[in-house]
């Protein structure tokens, strides 16, 4: 009972077909095609490549402020509290 078996299958294409009719059915399936040709189509078109921005210079170390390490003085670390082996 846990399969479906090749009339359960039947069944269901017979409803599909009664929903749908064969024309709206085979129309579905003729834009399905179309849009798989479209999608190749656009795959095997090659786009030109995208000419990437110009890189920005990087900032100078001497130009950035220093970083102060602490800038609470009452803020301390985290004691390691992992097991020692």
């Amino acid at each position: 009972m846990g399969g479906l078996s090749i009339w359960h299958w039947l069944i269901v294409g017979v409803v599909v077909m009664l929903l749908f009719g064969k024309g709206r059915f085979s129309d579905l399936m003729g834009d399905v095609a179309k849009g798989i040709k479209s999608f190749k189509k656009g795959m095997a078109e090659e786009d030109e490549p995208a000419q990437p921005a110009p890189p920005r210079p990087a900032a100078r170390l001497q130009q950035q402020p220093p970083l102060d390490p602490n800038p609470d003085p009452k803020l301390q670390p985290m004691p390691d509290d992992r097991p020692h082996s």
